[in-house]
């Protein structure tokens, strides 16, 4: 019976996995068709930037040094640069202090304000402290273990939340089957989401002399709804003492900072060019 009872359990959950996969598919097309109909859709205007954490949620802390305050003060810093390189970019910040904010709200500012760059800016932790270097991700299916927690250990903030099971349609932080699940609400900015994120791995490794490694995909809740291409860049790991020091430096914020923002004009200027 116990047998029966788990083998109608996997076969509900295969059936919905399927729904939702072909959901995906037509939704995707009709959005990337609608996209791809207006003139307008590679117009580099408007960028959110979102600095991880914040108020009552520290992110990962090492060495008294707490996540919110690193990003903070790189997300800051990126703004800064872009608003004094392009005078008609408009540049929104999630968080511009030391506030709370939810998950899904981020992600309302972008959308209510139909940015065209969504990035998320966070610090990495590691139980081996040895490992440095940056990661930047876009939303996508775990493909190994190390990625899922990457995403379980951000998307954990939204236990901190009220009425969470609501804002995020009942998901589950710790379940193994709702991060499956989350991971298929992608949507039609894939691609250029992933050529962003690779143009800032690259112009941090040159620019900040960081360690690449690599564009990675996993399913974060700050990505979930973002309907515009979105990255989450990890900027290093706190966990490591030589990375955790550069990380906290003016000039090590600030190399970061100019390296995401060489990645942006990079894009930007491709985007805009196969709109003429």
């Amino acid at each position: 019976m116990r047998e029966l009872k788990s083998g109608a359990k996997m076969m509900q959950f295969s059936l919905t996995l399927g729904i939702l996969c072909a959901i995906f598919l037509f939704t995707s097309f009709k959005t990337f068709e609608k996209a791809k109909t207006s003139g307008t859709k590679n117009t580099i205007k408007i960028v959110v930037i979102d600095a991880g954490h914040g108020g009552h949620d520290p992110g990962c802390q090492y060495g008294g040094t707490k996540e919110k305050d690193v990003t903070l003060a790189i997300a800051l810093k990126l703004g800064k640069i872009i608003k004094q390189k392009y005078k008609d970019v408009k540049v929104i910040y999630t968080r511009d202090t030391d506030v709370f904010v939810e998950l899904v709200e981020r992600t309302a500012i972008a959308n209510r304000n139909k940015a065209n760059v969504f990035i998320s800016i966070h610090c990495n932790a590691n139980p081996k402290t040895t490992v440095f270097g940056t990661e930047t991700y876009t939303m996508g299916l775990h493909k190994t273990d190390g990625n899922l927690e990457v995403a379980k250990r951000e998307n954990a903030v939204v236990l901190l939340e009220d009425n969470y099971n609501d804002n995020y349609d009942g998901f589950d932080p710790n379940s193994p089957e709702g991060n499956i699940i989350f991971t298929l609400y992608q949507n039609a900015f894939v691609s250029q989401s992933l050529h962003l994120a690779s143009i800032i791995e690259k112009e941090v490794k040159t620019k900040a002399e960081r360690t690449d490694r690599g564009v990675k995909q996993a399913g974060f809740l700050v990505l979930w709804k973002t309907a515009m291409p979105s990255v989450l860049v990890e900027t290093g790991f706190l966990s490591n003492t030589t990375e955790r020091k550069y990380l906290t430096s003016p000039a090590g914020q600030t190399q970061l900072a100019t390296g995401i923002y060489d990645a942006f004009k990079k894009y930007k200027d491709e985007m805009e060019a196969t709109s003429e």
